[in-house]
Order: C-alpha cells, then structure tokens, then sequence
C-alpha cells in the first residue's frame, strides 16, 4: 500500500472521480519504515485518499510551484504534483517538514 509505489489508472481534474498515481521517493519510503505501524496504517488510508481526487487536508506550500503537504496527524507528506502524478518526497514530523 503505501511503502512501494502503486500503478494506478490516471485522471486529471478535481472531481471526485479523478485517480492519481502514487509514488514515492527512496527517503520518503525510509521515512514511512521509521513510523509505528498504527502510523503508517493510518498515512496508507490518507495516502488512498489523496489519489481518488486530491482528498484530505491538503494545502499548497506558499511561493513553491506545484508543491503541497498532506497533513496526517503531527506529520506532514511533502509531495509535487506532476500532471496525474502524486510524488511524495518527504514524510516528516510537522517540527521538521518545513525546515
């Protein structure tokens, strides 16, 4: 689910049908193996979310272009949207997402 990459068909848009690919970078995917297992359950579910139309508490990170974090709780996934791709880059602890 959410430590490997997953093929998923495509979309563009905002509706609710639209379905991105998820991936995830080397360090982002070390960083998800650092987590309690409760924790990373809990990142997959919103992780599943965020592809079927960008759901969850997403905010676009100011002055950074095309760049946006999904808040989980204390910790942040840093991620690019690249077309109908979700690349997720970083998953940190809100203290240190935006350092």
């Amino acid at each position: 689910m959410a430590d490997r990459p997953s093929e998923s068909g495509g979309g563009r848009g905002t509706d609710a049908s639209a379905r991105y690919n998820l991936l995830l970078s080397d360090e982002a995917r070390e960083q998800l193996r650092a987590l309690p297992k409760t924790l990373r359950r809990n990142i997959g579910q919103r992780l599943d979310a965020l592809q079927s139309g960008l759901a969850g508490d997403v905010k676009k990170l100011t002055a950074r272009e095309h760049k946006y974090r999904l808040r989980v709780g204390s910790y942040r996934l840093l991620f690019r949207l690249e077309g109908a791709v979700i690349f997720v880059y970083a998953v940190k602890h809100r203290r240190e997402a935006y350092e």
